[in-house]
């Protein structure tokens, strides 16, 4: 009995030996060892479901997806800004002269016309002044005859003591006259033409003095003028005009105003599209409260902004209801050169291992592939991409879990408009 418990504790150690080191072998042995009880005729059957059993893991490897069938289409191409309405002119008015306002204040919110009246000044003494003016250019005026006869009378002088030089010349040569009637004669030629200098003096002092009175006169008119401040183009008043009684030094503002019709909509191109924006394209902008309006692109600028490397771009739309504001916010779309793209879900953008935007293809075998797209445009409809073959279908719902290379059972959807 003794033996026998030491025999069965041996081959005990033994099978456990084999299950615990040793156990792949002793599966693999037990994998290469034929049944004998199966029968010959019986061969065929698991050769049967061996193949369907690898049909059905080939089948099970197939990744289902649904794919587009997409094709190229020709747009235009656009540049997407984004910016601000700006009125089309705005300036503070301000007095050229002092005064004091006697006019109603108009209120901000009123609607003037180009020379409306918006301030008028208390005019004081200016009338006066004016008057004053009016009357010293009339005496100078009045002068000048006076001046012209005296220099006439003076040029007649000169003729006739040239005269009777020439005569006392003549008798002192033929011993007729004295040498002393030849020097008194010459004598009153010289006392002559001093008086024409005085005259013409006179003559010119007259015209300065017509001068002076007229620019007095101007000047006052100009400051009668300046009493009245008017709008120098029609637009919307910013702010009340000038209160009644206040008073209004050169350079007090009367009031601003703002021309809305036509409006600027500006917006910054970064310099990667400021080559596809001119002078002249069409352009299309939604306001933030939904409204569409259209116009052309009216300047470009030729300097970057320090600070944003943009370039300023001004669009003109009309605005005769006066419905666009100053400083809204706009989504400027400027047309550029057309060409072709594919529109897609944006739902079917994908990244691949190296963070580049694209989408999963399926090639002819139905094996995927990773193509990488550049974006144009965002629709309500879908995203246009473009840099994709005319003709490719597009994987939409699946490609997160592809990658390239595998096999897909693709099933299409139709496109959208």
């Amino acid at each position: 009995m003794r033996l026998v418990s030491i025999i069965t504790a041996i081959l005990v150690m033994t099978g456990l030996y084999f299950l615990v080191f040793e156990r792949e072998q002793l599966l693999q042995f037990a994998r290469d060892t034929p049944l004998a009880a199966a029968p010959e005729a019986t061969d065929e059957a698991p050769k049967e479901v061996a193949a369907d059993a690898t049909e059905t893991e080939d089948a099970s490897d197939i990744v289902r997806v649904v794919a587009l069938a997409s094709e190229a289409r020709t747009i235009e191409s656009a540049v997407i800004l984004r910016g601000r309405t700006e009125a089309a002119r705005e300036v503070t008015v301000a007095a050229e002269t002092s005064g004091q306002v006697i006019s109603e204040p108009l209120r901000k919110g009123a609607y003037v016309n180009e020379g409306d009246e918006m301030c008028r000044l208390d005019p004081g003494t200016r009338e006066a002044s004016l008057a004053e003016s009016k009357a010293r250019l009339t005496e100078a005026k009045g002068r000048v005859p006076e001046a012209q006869a005296a220099l006439a009378e003076a040029n007649a002088r000169v003729r006739e003591a040239e005269i009777n030089v020439n005569a006392a010349r003549k008798l002192s040569e033929g011993g007729f006259a004295s040498e002393t009637r030849l020097v008194s004669a010459e004598a009153v030629v010289e006392a002559a033409t001093a008086g024409i200098q005085r005259a013409n003096s006179s003559l010119s002092s007259a015209r300065a003095g017509i001068e002076a009175a007229e620019a007095a006169v101007a000047a006052a008119e100009r400051q009668i003028e300046q009493l009245t401040i008017t709008a120098p183009f029609a637009g919307l008043l910013e702010t009340d005009t000038a209160e009644l009684g206040s008073l209004m030094q050169p350079g007090s503002p009367c009031a601003t105003i703002i021309q809305l019709d036509p409006i600027k909509l500006v917006g910054f191109v970064p310099e990667a599209n400021v080559d596809k924006v001119e002078v002249g394209a069409t352009a299309q902008a939604r306001i933030n409260n939904g409204d569409t309006v259209s116009g052309r692109v009216t300047f470009l600028s030729r300097s970057a902004d320090d600070t944003t490397r943009t370039f300023r771009v001004e669009v003109e739309v009309p605005n005769t209801d006066l419905s666009i504001r100053d400083g809204q916010t706009v989504e400027i779309v400027v047309a550029a050169d057309d060409r072709t793209a594919h529109l897609i879900p944006q739902s079917a953008l994908t990244l691949n291992d190296d963070g580049l935007l694209g989408v999963r293809t399926v090639s002819e075998n139905n094996a995927t592939l990773f193509m990488p797209v550049t974006l144009i445009r965002d629709t309500a409809e879908g995203v246009w991409v473009a840099d994709l073959p005319d003709t490719v279908d597009i994987i939409t719902v699946g490609q997160e879990f592809v990658i390239d290379g595998v096999i897909v059972e693709p099933t299409f959807s139709e496109a959208s408009g």
